[in-house]
């Protein structure tokens, strides 16, 4: 189903080949280590790429181009995936058979890519000050509208807290304090040095051949000055332990607790993590859900994420001030609950079916498949989704029972309301 080719060491293109579409789609990711130094700038440069080329200098001249293709986009493509952070650009555009007869879209949407990525104005050996200051104000204003969302917020300081040893505690787009210093010259300066270094991660959803990809791209790849440095694998999470509260002008409390476990993605018991996670608080038919908010009415909303690459679980209240003491301890409850088996076949079997529920989702839109295959290629996940959902249904109460003795509680965030 899916068909890797190495175009030249550390270029790798996968292609899904699939018919059903009207619309195909194309990413190019440059695949970082996530570090403190470029997360902002990461986050930044594909935004100035968008802004303008030198045969489209402008936003109104791009669009127009992409009308010209059948009414294609191009959008920045940023993510967190483990230790990696990736930057790039996805196109999305109308399949070459549902054109008119001559035309073509795949191959123009390659060039374009090229352009984008490599022909952006320069002046004073920088990028343009217009497109770096604009897109340096929308970035911040972004990265400050996650601080005004207290959810996320409590969520990133116990990831913070959790990973003070690892990168993923790191912002996905970095701090705005790192924003408000890149310069022209500095961006324009890490651009060059990301295509010459990175592993490049190219990922096709539509009806053509993978050979037929592969030689648009080539043309591409043949401009770039490439000394590639290799990426290292992916680690589980170093934690430390740690308790903190902070004091906020909130009308609601925010208790997250964070959980280590050395069940990873690349694990053989991944699938039974999942359907755990799924089980103690991740959906309606979770026991955090049923019982600490709907049967208890301790919270006001709850929920459990598990991040697979790492091997953590993150559990998010939303709380009165004064319940904080009682819902940490149902919580742990709960997921003391787990560990011996307290499971009925009906919480087993809604766990299981919200999973695969999910995964039959995934093949649903171009988009969907490149972010489940793009993404788990670099986590180092080798299930296809079929074998993810065979996996998912052959997972027994025992499983389940192993992985929750597996999960440690390492750290804790309270915000509530009051002075510091």
């Amino acid at each position: 189903m899916i068909q890797t080719i190495s175009l030249q060491p550390g270029v790798t293109l996968r292609c899904f080949r699939d018919g059903r579409f009207k619309q195909g789609c194309l990413s190019f990711q440059l695949v970082r280590p996530m570090c403190r130094e470029e997360a902002a700038l990461n986050a930044l440069l594909p935004a100035v790429l968008l802004r303008g080329t030198r045969q489209h200098p402008d936003l109104r001249s791009i669009t127009e181009h992409l009308d010209t293709l059948y009414g294609a986009s191009v959008s920045a493509l940023v993510r967190r995936v483990g230790d990696y952070q990736t930057t790039g650009l996805y196109c999305s555009f109308m399949d070459d058979r549902f054109a008119l007869p001559g035309d073509a879209v795949l191959a123009p949407m390659a060039e374009f890519l090229a352009e984008l990525l490599l022909e952006c104005p320069v002046e004073d050996g920088g990028y343009l000050p217009a497109f770096v200051e604009s897109e340096k104000k929308n970035l911040i204003a972004t990265i400050d509208s996650e601080r005004n969302d207290k959810r996320i917020y409590a969520m990133s300081r116990l990831l913070k807290i959790l990973c003070r040893e690892d990168s993923f505690g790191l912002p996905r787009l970095g701090e705005s304090q790192q924003v408000e210093v890149i310069t022209p010259q500095s961006l324009y300066r890490h651009a060059q040095t990301i295509l010459k270094t990175s592993t490049l991660d190219l990922f096709y959803v539509g009806s053509a051949p993978a050979e037929q990809v592969a030689q648009l791209l080539r043309p591409l790849l043949s401009r770039l000055d490439r000394d590639w440095q290799s990426l290292p694998p992916q680690t589980p999470l170093r934690s430390t332990p740690g308790d903190e509260v902070e004091r906020m002008d909130v009308s609601q409390g925010k208790l997250c607790m964070g959980f280590v476990t050395p069940i990873t993605n690349r694990s053989p018991q991944f699938a039974a993590m999942q359907v755990l996670n799924a089980l103690f608080g991740a959906g309606m038919t979770s026991k955090l859900f049923v019982n600490v908010r709907e049967k208890q009415s301790l919270c006001y909303a709850i929920g459990s994420s598990y991040y697979s690459v790492k091997g953590a679980v993150a559990v998010s209240a939303g709380i009165d001030f004064d319940k904080e003491a009682q819902t940490r301890a149902e919580i742990l409850r709960q997921l003391d609950a787990c560990r011996e088996g307290d499971i009925t076949p009906e919480e087993l079997r809604a766990a299981k079916e919200a999973i695969l529920s999910s995964l039959r989702a995934t093949h649903d839109s171009p988009s969907a498949i490149e972010g489940y295959y793009a993404t788990a290629a670099l986590s180092g996940l080798s299930l296809t989704v079929a074998d993810y959902q065979a996996a998912v249904t052959r997972v027994t109460l025992e499983d389940v029972v192993s992985a929750a003795r597996q999960l440690e509680l390492r750290a804790t965030y309270f915000l509530r309301g009051g002075s510091q």
